[in-house]
């Protein structure tokens, strides 16, 4: 059997009891290490298992999916996700990879990013589609995320942002070299999510638009769901894109028509309670 076992947003003991009896029972277990992390490291994670984890970074996962079903079909195996398992699609791939090979599968779910954002007082029925801010470079500048996000914000909808991660990456020239060098991880906090928004504002408007997002769009800036150290601030995009929430993970979302309740839980977050502009612009968003 083949376990794919969601490990929740915080720390070690965020596994459900269900997700903790398979592993305990399972002949090798992998800890998938790219899409998100804990706020706890491996070490943690084992003492807490009393199982030793084998780290999958992207490269096991994506073109040695085999090694990690090896066996699979007479012992049990376990594949960790922080989150819930069906978080990224690559998980999906393993699963078709198993089902192809004849080897059955369980699914162990818990809390993920994409239900733990209702932290904030958003309604989760009222969030349209997930997008993904990537890290600019010098000659690659993709806007596509932002029509995504104006579009959902057409229709009243909020939009939650995952923000990259850059793990076990590979400089151009070392990987056109073929050499195992990579670069030291990096990710995406909400002010730099912010300032790329806020740069394709002024682009847009070069073009002749107006956007639908602008400087004084309410968003919502979160960092460690789920753990103890989580922090929520609620402000205008140009106030994102100064805001300091500390170590990763971060996510932004750009929210569309709120209804009162939300923007009464906004105002908790607010990152600067007393500003009266501050307070306008919540009053103009309602």
């Amino acid at each position: 059997m083949l376990y794919l076992v969601g490990l929740g947003l915080g720390d070690a003991k965020d596994i459900t009891v269900k997700g903790l009896e398979a592993v305990r029972r399972c002949h090798r277990v992998y800890l998938e290490a790219y899409t998100s992390l804990l706020a706890v490291g491996k070490e943690a994670l084992e003492e807490f298992y009393g199982k030793e984890l084998i780290l999958a970074d992207r490269e096991t996962v994506e073109q040695e999916a085999d090694r990690i079903l090896k066996e699979a079909d007479v012992c049990d195996v376990a594949f960790l996700v922080v989150g819930d398992p069906f978080g990224a699609t690559t998980h999906s791939d393993l699963v078709l990879r198993a089902v192809k090979l004849g080897i059955p599968y369980k699914v162990i779910h818990n809390a993920s990013i994409m239900s733990a954002v209702g932290c904030c007082g958003l309604q989760l029925y009222n969030f349209g589609e997930t997008v993904s801010i990537v890290f600019w470079t010098d000659s690659w500048k993709p806007e596509s995320f932002f029509d995504k996000i104006q579009k959902n914000r057409q229709s009243g909808m909020h939009t939650l942002c995952l923000l990259d991660i850059k793990v076990k990456e590979q400089s151009l020239e070392n990987l056109m070299k073929g050499r195992k060098i990579y670069e030291p991880p990096r990710y995406m906090s909400v002010n730099q999510a912010a300032e790329q928004l806020l740069t394709i504002v002024k682009n847009r408007r070069l073009q002749g638009d107006e956007p639908e997002i602008t400087e004084n769009t309410i968003c919502v800036g979160l960092a460690r769901v789920g753990a103890a150290d989580q922090k929520i601030a609620s402000g205008t995009l140009q106030q994102m894109s100064t805001v300091e929430l500390g170590d990763p993970l971060h996510s932004l979302i750009v929210t569309g028509t709120m209804h009162p309740l939300e923007l009464e839980m906004l105002q908790l977050f607010s990152v600067d309670s007393c500003s009266s502009s501050e307070n306008n612009a919540f009053e103009r968003t309602g």
